[in-house]
């Protein structure tokens, strides 16, 4: 058989079953859609391309009933209460919208949580969920000492790192602990700077910025994620090389991310959305770990704060470099 003749039969035996189900129209899906991010949405815009290719037609074989409080989960608790009334096979909530979802029971919720769902209470564990929800979690707990030995790579002479954390996220003392232990296997001293949601941000980010460091750490969630560019202006003001979890944050003018690609994940999220719509059972699906992960660089932020890339190998290790 010719190459070209056998990549065009596995081609067609990947896509097959997914025209198959687009064509057959025996039932029209729907989704809810929760968040807190705000439109447009990139996550929304990842889990919709994931269930195309999967063979769903948006409004012949799935539809999207959205709905967004950026920054506001509380906000979300009026429009969930209404979910009882409407005829909704899957909810999909995004970030903390999660938390305003704890009291639904009857009907399956797919999560993107950058927190511990089990800390949350949605699920038992993370491989056995026994719950109506299940999906995936940000939380990669081995990322806390990467991200400081990167951050030490490109500026060796650090020694007391701010690490800015929002406590009122699930999972938050087992992150702030693991980055605790890395800081003292590399002989930093951690400053730890806590703040309580999005209420307190602004005095976190003043005590941030007095802690006398030599680099930021932030950690992940909604809250410095809405407020990703404010955090990122402060560490240029204060001229600290800064560390992410996300390269979002560095699209906002942060230094350095390392972490999931959110995008995908919501990608891959889909899997777990048809596996639900043809019959299986959030309560037997393992919560997904992300797979990959990408190292974000700011170049125009380095050159802000007078770091020389050149010397460093960072550059050649980077998924995404910023310029």
């Amino acid at each position: 058989m010719k190459r070209r003749e056998f990549i065009s039969l596995i081609g067609g035996g990947l896509v097959w079953p997914a025209i198959a189900r687009a064509q057959d129209g025996a039932k029209l899906h729907r989704i809810f859609w929760v968040s807190t991010e705000s439109e447009p949405d990139p996550f929304l815009d990842g889990f919709r391309d994931g269930m195309r290719a999967l063979g769903y037609v948006e409004g012949k074989t799935v539809t999207f009933e959205t709905h967004y409080a950026p920054g506001n989960p509380q906000a979300l608790r009026k429009i969930v209460s209404d979910l009882q009334r409407k005829d909704i096979d899957l909810v999909v909530s995004s970030g903390p919208a999660t938390r305003v979802m704890t009291g639904v029971t009857d009907v399956p919720v797919l999560f993107a949580l950058s927190g511990d769902p089990v800390a949350l209470g949605v699920v038992k564990s993370l491989a056995h969920p026994g719950t109506n929800f299940t999906g995936s979690t940000f939380l990669s707990l081995e990322l806390a000492g990467k991200r400081i030995e990167l951050l030490k790579d490109i500026y060796p002479k650090l020694r007391k790192l701010a690490v800015f954390s929002n406590t009122d996220h699930p999972g938050e003392p087992l992150e702030w602990r693991a980055t605790l232990e890395s800081c003292r296997n590399l002989g930093i001293e951690a400053a730890y700077v806590p703040f309580c949601g999005a209420r307190e941000i602004e005095n976190g980010l003043t005590a941030a910025g007095n802690v006398d460091a030599d680099a930021l750490l932030v950690f992940p969630d909604v809250v410095t994620l809405v407020h990703r560019a404010k955090i990122a202006e402060l560490a240029i003001a204060r001229r600290l090389p800064s560390m992410f979890g996300w390269s979002e944050y560095c699209d906002a003018g942060g230094l350095l991310s390392y972490g999931a690609n959110q995008r995908t994940t919501y990608f891959r999220l889909a899997t777990y959305a048809d596996r639900i719509l043809r019959g299986e059972n959030p309560s037997d699906l393992p919560v997904m770990r992300p797979e990959k992960f990408e190292l974000a660089v700011n170049l125009k932020t380095a050159r802000l704060l007078g770091i020389d890339l050149d010397v460093s190998s960072i550059l050649f290790r980077a998924s995404k470099v910023i310029s």
